[in-house]
């Protein structure tokens, strides 16, 4: 049997995902913003300006600012 240097770099990744098939797990893409197209923080501003004037948004954002100081400890 061949060691995995003398395999290509697709047979190493076909192994692995068929170990990972084996263990019960599928692959998944998924697909997020890109934070370094043009006009993301502009959106990202304008998105957070509107959940802040939002009544329906404070408690989740009540939480936010509770929990955020956990990441400061």
């Amino acid at each position: 049997m061949a060691t995995d240097t003398h395999r290509t770099q697709k047979e190493k990744q076909k192994r692995y995902r068929s170990r990972l098939r084996r263990k019960g797990l599928r692959p998944v893409q998924i697909w997020v913003p890109d934070t370094r197209a043009s006009g993301f923080s502009a959106e990202c501003r304008k998105q957070a300006r509107l959940a802040s004037r939002s009544a329906q948004e404070k408690p989740t954002l009540d939480f936010i600012s509770e929990i955020a100081v956990w990441d400061n400890t």
